[in-house]
This record gives structure tokens, C-alpha cells and sequence, in this order.
């Protein structure tokens, strides 16, 4: 690919790390570099990431199948297969999906990807998710959702960027607070839990540049993130084991996932 204006292709970029692993095409050879790096030193990490996106799209899909027709996408990173609109509107094609990201990059990828259906609404703005209301008071979030209606909140893979001095906690209590009851929340986020000490120190020490890191919790502290909502079946688990077999086996769980409904 080009590099669209402003983006330096010999830094690499962690949505575009993120990119390659998922089979995308919108990453540089510096970007491959790390991800490459990152696949030798940490086993299992592309299947993760793609098991991951799987995640994404059977949670979006089931949420439609329940009648949800709006969708809050947070953090959502540049635009790959299944993204959340393609999801949501092949079910449900009057369904409506706002996309959040404060990164230029991320937006300079998304400008031309993002387009729905006629019938329903897709619409892409920059922000940062750490300011939540500032989020929600978006003339273009209060123009494409109805927030008198059940609203989706879709925070995958993006809390895991959010340090702990930022609340995180607090993030999503705002988010969750300003949706009616019945609305849900599309969580997963990095943990640490489910791989041995040893595969765990790896993936520290390889993931210590500014392009990679991140930061795990456990699932105690994941739990939290659920306190307004109900978790369903079958709760906080690994997202390869979310509802249905994983696209891709994996030889080291890294991510949690779950969906709640508002109470």
C-alpha cells in the first residue's frame, strides 16, 4: 500500500500490527517487522488476535439477532474483514453504527472504508475514547443514534490501552450510563491469566515499545467492567470459547471476552 499524507510508514503502528495479523492489507514492512518479532516471541498472538475479530463479529451478530439496531464502536482501529456495520447491516440492514477513534492514522485509513446501506447508517468520527462525553455530545454520534432506543457499546480489544491513572472503570460507567436500560456492552481485553509465567514474562518483554504496549488485567479486574450490566451465557470467558468453536486453535489464550446486558 501508499502511505496517505501525514503517515510515516517506517514507524511502526500498533492498529496496523494488529492489521497484519488479521490477513489485513493496510500495514508497511515496518509494521511486519514488529508483528513478526512479536509472532517468534509470543506463541499464539496472530491466532489471539484473530480469534479475537471472530469474537467481534459473533457478538455483533448475535446482538442483531436480539433486535439491536444501534451500535457505539469504540476504539474501533483501522477497518478490516467483519467490521462492525458490514456485521450488523448484512443482519440487519436498517441497523445504524457510529465508530470512534482519536487516531490520525486510523483515520486517514477509514475515510473511504467506512460506507453502509441506503436503508441503515454508518458514520465514523475522531475522538478520543478517554473523554466520554465529549463522545457522546458528538453532533454526529446524536444525529445517527437514538439514545432513547437500546444502544450496543463495542469496546473490544481498545481498554487494554487505557492505563489505569486514565479510570477505565470510570470510561465505561460513563458510556454505560448515558444508554437506556436493555443496551449492551461488547467487551475484551487482554489478560494474563490464562497462559503459564513463563509465556507470560515473553510477551512482557516483547511488548515494551511504544508501538505494542499494552496493558493486561485479570479477569477479576475485567468482571468490573460488567458492575451496570448482567453478563449472558456464557460470562467472561476466552473469546476463542464465546458461543462457538474458535476459527483458530489456540496455543496460548491472551484475550477475555463478554457481553452484558443493561439492567
Amino acid at each position: 500500500m501508499s502511505a496517505p499524507n501525514g503517515i510515516n510508514p517506517n514507524i511502526p503502528h500498533s492498529a496496523r500490527v494488529y492489521d497484519y495479523w488479521l490477513g489485513g492489507k493496510d500495514n508497511f514492512e515496518a509494521d511486519r517487522r514488529v508483528a513478526e518479532a512479536t509472532m517468534t516471541a509470543v506463541p499464539g498472538v496472530r491466532e489471539s488476535a484473530r480469534n479475537n475479530r471472530a469474537f467481534l463479529g459473533r457478538a455483533v451478530r448475535h446482538l442483531t439477532q436480539l433486535g439491536i439496531r444501534q451500535f457505539l464502536d469504540l476504539g474501533t482501529g483501522i477497518p478490516t474483514q467483519g467490521n462492525v456495520h458490514e456485521v450488523a447491516q448484512a443482519e440487519a440492514p436498517d441497523a445504524r453504527v457510529v465508530y470512534v477513534d482519536n487516531d490520525p492514522i486510523v483515520m486517514a485509513h477509514a475515510r473511504a472504508l467506512l460506507t453502509g446501506t441506503p436503508q441503515g447508517k454508518t458514520a465514523y468520527i475522531e475522538a478520543d475514547v478517554r473523554d466520554p462525553r465529549a463522545v457522546l455530545a458528538h453532533p454526529e454520534v446524536r444525529e445517527t443514534l437514538d439514545f432513547t432506543q437500546p444502544i450496543a457499546l463495542v469496546m473490544v480489544a481498545v481498554l487494554m490501552h487505557i492505563q489505569d491513572q486514565d479510570d477505565p472503570a470510570g470510561i465505561v460507567k460513563t458510556f454505560a450510563d448515558a444508554v437506556p436500560a436493555g443496551s449492551y456492552l461488547v467487551l475484551s481485553h487482554l489478560t494474563l491469566d490464562l497462559v503459564s509465567q513463563q509465556t507470560a514474562d515473553a510477551y512482557l518483554a516483547a511488548t515494551q515499545s511504544q508501538a505494542m504496549h499494552r496493558t493486561p488485567r485479570t479477569g477479576e479486574q475485567i468482571t468490573r467492567y460488567f458492575d451496570e450490566f448482567d453478563l449472558i451465557e456464557p460470562g467472561l470467558v476466552a473469546v476463542s470459547e464465546w458461543r462457538e468453536t474458535p476459527l483458530f486453535t489456540d496455543t496460548a489464550t491472551w484475550m477475555y471476552g463478554g457481553v452484558g446486558r443493561k439492567r
